[in-house]
């Protein structure tokens, strides 16, 4: 089989497929979750400490601050002063509690969906048929019991 064979096999492989399709709603589904902190979550948080709370412009300017550069996150970053932006891997740190927990819920939710209708079908099942070998016993004793002693 050639390379380029393989990689066409592959290529149109359902899993290949699938986790292209992952990919895609992955990321969006991580704007929504961006969304849902900044947003949601955020304010939430800010009316709870009475303040506007903002995660994102919270830095330590490890370098001089020229002269003429504003001193906001933005600004030193263009003007590459050495920051470092704990409060942007605080939010960031949000969003993925929040994503593994979001995704925790929902896999959680289909295992009980899951095995609500595998139940179901286990009980709407036909009994399975026994082994060949059970059967075959079966006809021997039948046949024992019919012959005279």
């Amino acid at each position: 089989m050639s390379l380029l064979s393989e990689f066409r096999e592959f290529a149109v492989k359902g899993n290949a497929l699938d986790l292209a399709v992952g990919v895609i709603i992955g990321a969006a589904f991580g704007k929504i979750v961006d969304s849902m902190v900044g947003d949601l979550v955020m304010p939430f948080i800010s009316a709870l400490l009475g303040g506007k709370v903002d995660f994102t412009n919270l830095y330590i300017v490890l370098g001089t601050l020229p002269e003429g550069v504003a001193n906001n996150l933005d600004a030193l970053k263009k003007a590459g002063v050495p920051v470092f932006a704990y409060g942007s891997f605080i939010t960031i740190l949000i969003n993925f509690i929040l994503l593994a927990f979001v995704i925790f819920m929902m896999v959680r939710y289909l295992g009980r969906v899951k095995a609500k209708f595998s139940a179901e079908e286990a009980a709407a099942a036909p009994p399975a048929a026994p082994p060949a070998a059970e059967l075959l016993l079966a006809e021997i004793r039948d046949e024992l019991k019919r012959r005279p002693a």
